[in-house]
């Protein structure tokens, strides 16, 4: 797909190629939803806390007495079926967090700019360089792409404090250097504003990622496979020769094959 390329001034000066299967070949929901979940939950402080029956003022008398009143039975007035009384399931400070594979993690930041991509909902800028902070600069800017409108994350290459600066004091806009990007920055916002320079280091980011991956597992098969052709070298030494034979082919054997399962 071809992404129109703008200026600072909302001018078209250029198109860039990309395909969303590049970065991510599917979008699992299950995932994001995941992901989203647990950043939302690492974000809670969880310090709320309220009192129970025991804490609340009040005394521990009966009210009165148990039969021959016409009433329902009551204890106490700090009970947590009475205003004023304690909670009966009082909330205590707690942790919400709760972690994922770092692998799991890229793979949704991946998969939520790739269906960004996919919507037609990323625009692109040549540069963008503030030489001091400018808030209308950067309104402008929003307006002339229509994305004054919407809720946008912008995202260049590298922090620029000019451009934080900028872009702080606008409603509904946020800033986050591309190397700082998660499954909920990108998929929070309407819109996304990018830099040419921000989406090459992501996709360069992305490349680097899987070129180890694929090399290792290449590598782990074939020692897989030497284990398995070590193991039928010392079966058959076994049975072909006498005991030394066998020590030295069975060693070998079992050796390539425990480094293959590492």
């Amino acid at each position: 797909m071809n992404l129109a390329v703008y200026d600072i001034s909302g001018k078209k000066v250029g198109s860039y190629e990309i395909d969303p299967a590049e970065l991510a070949p599917s979008v699992s929901k299950q995932l994001l939803h995941d992901a989203v979940v647990m950043y939302q939950a690492n974000q809670r402080q969880g310090t709320m806390r309220t009192k129970t029956r025991g804490e609340v003022a009040g005394s521990t008398k009966k009210l009165y007495r148990q039969k021959g009143t016409g009433n329902a039975r009551a204890g106490g007035r700090r009970s947590g079926t009475r205003r004023g009384g304690g909670h009966i399931f009082a909330k205590r400070p707690r942790d919400f967090g709760w972690r994922m594979p770092k692998k799991a993690l890229r793979t949704a930041t991946r998969m939520a700019l790739a269906s960004r991509l996919a919507d037609d909902e990323v625009r692109l800028v040549d540069k963008l360089a503030f030489a001091s902070p400018r808030t209308a600069a950067m309104a402008k800017l929003l307006g002339a792409l229509g994305l004054d409108e919407h809720t946008v994350l912008v995202a260049p290459e590298k922090h620029d404090d000019n451009l934080w600066k900028s872009a702080r004091n606008i409603d509904g806009v946020s800033v986050s250097p591309v190397g700082e990007l998660n499954a909920l920055s990108i998929l929070q916002p309407r819109k996304i504003l990018m830099t040419t320079a921000a989406i090459d280091a992501f996709r360069a980011l992305v490349s680097s990622r899987a070129k180890p991956a694929a090399g290792g597992a290449k590598t782990g098969r074939s020692k897989v496979a030497a284990g398995k052709a070590g193991a039928k070298v010392a079966k058959a030494a076994k049975t072909k020769s006498s005991g030394s034979g066998v020590g030295v082919g069975g060693g070998v054997g079992v050796g390539v094959a425990r480094g293959g399962r590492q």
